[in-house]
């Protein structure tokens, strides 16, 4: 859910979108492992909430997958 009403805001995909949009502002291609350890210093959260993350992310067109697999920040 991006936005739930029966739990904290800080288990919302949301929420946790910004840490990955904050880390990939700071280097904008990232191997997903990396982006994963690199959000992780930042805020404690499962790989599978990291990637549903990422999949609104994709959604919303602000990261994508380039042709080498990375994970790279939309302009």
């Amino acid at each position: 859910m991006l936005l739930p009403d029966n739990i904290h805001p800080e288990n919302s995909i949301y929420y946790n979108g910004a840490f990955v949009i904050e880390s990939l502002k700071k280097d904008c291609t990232f191997k997903i492992l990396d982006l994963f350890q690199e959000v992780k210093v930042k805020r404690e959260m499962s790989f599978s909430l990291f990637i549903l993350c990422l999949d609104w992310l994709y959604l919303i067109d602000v990261a994508k997958l380039n042709s080498k697999g990375e994970v790279v920040l939309c302009s």
